[in-house]
């Protein structure tokens, strides 16, 4: 059993920085993203932060990435802070989502500079 949201990712997908740690569980990705789904903002954070450090780098598939920022701003949606680090996720996995991304710096400056979100 994994004790943490960061173990069964790791366990899942692997880590660049450590071994996959040896696991008797069988693993299917539902799984995770059940645990995924119903996870805390700081489990999710701690995930993201611990497999992917450098934003660019890490093993997550890109559309968990994206779910994992989805899911913490959906908890966290006046944090300035969180959208910018969930904008440049976006724009480091292509194009498709470069609108989004600047959507969530223009409500991020508001926010810091006491405006109404747009």
């Amino acid at each position: 059993m994994h004790r943490t949201l960061t173990e069964h990712a790791r366990c899942l997908y692997g880590d660049e920085y450590r071994p996959t740690p040896e696991c008797e569980r069988e693993h299917r990705e539902h799984y995770f993203v059940e645990e995924l789904t119903f996870a805390d903002a700081e489990s999710i954070l701690s995930m993201l932060h611990e497999l992917s450090p450098q934003l660019v780098d890490g093993h997550l598939p890109v559309w968990i990435r994206n779910l994992a920022y989805r899911l913490v701003l959906l908890q966290r949606p006046d944090d300035p802070q969180l959208l910018r680090e969930a904008a440049q996720s976006l724009w480091m996995h292509g194009p498709d989502w470069d609108d989004i991304a600047a959507d969530m710096v223009k409500r991020a400056d508001a926010l810091d500079a006491g405006r109404p979100r747009p």
